[in-house]
């Protein structure tokens, strides 16, 4: 595995650039910028930037199997909608902790099985001082809305492993990031385990899967994007220019680009100054493929 090379960045200054996902279909990057309240989608054959405001802050997102328009299976900070940002409709499913006002919703991910996985993290408060903290829930459409795991302080960095035998996830208000044994048809997490730990002051954010396996994540205060195998040991580390990578996958034509969203959030105006792309997209060339995203069916 040969170390990813600069391709391009998006000058988009995000505060809190998130959720990045490539639609093979439209061969379009989408992301969101949480706390800048925007959606984005870009084409790269045409330079093409599109970006709409969002009704409130867009945590992450799926892309919903045969809409038109586009419609988005969503996360809003404070629970699940379908979206379909060209026209602004917004239709509420579900707010599940919408009596813990110091909660939102962070990240998540569309299955195999094309259910929407979302997770809350504890925004106001210590997260490691909330016994409840904050929860993983998962949209199938047809049942009511449950947790899935609890005692999250911040819930980050989702994702299967090919066969969908093996979930990840981090908690990043404890620096720790979770391997679980997965069963696909029920949706349910057992043994969970030490995957890989996160240097004091940093923590594991949004995270990918390659082709063969490996975990791929944003170090979130760390500055740099780390490429894990199934067992967690470290295979690449990927230096960025900005201290606060926070989400990853895999694109392009071949799914051989890796995308990284950035913020800028709480960020020293004289460290800003210092990280001129700071919130902005990178693109980097790798010599890996991805895996297709996964569309959600309803």
């Amino acid at each position: 595995m040969r170390q990813p090379e600069w391709i391009t960045s998006l000058p988009v200054a995000n505060e809190l650039g998130e959720g990045v996902l490539w639609h093979p279909r439209q061969q379009a990057l989408w992301w969101t910028d949480i706390h800048g309240r925007r959606l984005y989608r870009y084409h790269p054959e045409s330079h093409g930037l599109t970006q709409w405001p969002t009704p409130e802050r867009l945590a992450t997102f799926g892309f919903v199997e045969n809409s038109h328009p586009q419609t988005l299976m969503a996360a809003f900070d404070k629970g699940f909608a379908l979206y379909t940002p060209e026209t602004g409709a917004c239709h509420w499913l579900a707010q599940p902790e919408i009596d813990r006002p110091g909660n939102r919703f962070n990240d998540g991910k569309v299955d195999r099985q094309g259910r929407f996985w979302a997770g809350t993290m504890v925004e106001e408060g210590d997260p490691l001082a909330d016994d409840e903290g904050g929860a993983l829930y998962c949209w199938k459409g047809d049942t009511p809305l449950e947790p899935q795991l609890k005692g999250l302080g911040i819930c980050n960095g989702l994702c299967w492993s090919p066969d969908s035998r093996t979930a990840y996830l981090s908690d990043s208000g404890r620096g720790v990031y979770y391997a679980y044994d997965f069963e696909p048809h029920s949706g349910s997490f057992s043994n969970r385990r030490v995957f890989a730990l996160a240097e004091e002051g940093t923590g594991h954010d949004g995270s990918c899967v390659d082709a063969e396996g490996n975990v791929w994540n944003a170090r979130f205060g760390g500055g740099k994007v780390v490429c894990y195998s199934p067992e967690g040991e470290v295979l690449l580390e990927l230096k960025v220019p900005v201290s606060q990578p926070t989400c990853v996958a895999f694109g392009g034509p071949d799914l051989s680009w890796l995308l990284v969203t950035t913020g800028t959030e709480n960020l020293p105006e004289k460290q800003r100054a210092k990280e001129p792309e700071a919130g902005n997209l990178l693109i980097y060339q790798t010599d890996v493929k991805g895996l297709p995203v996964d569309f959600y069916k309803g």
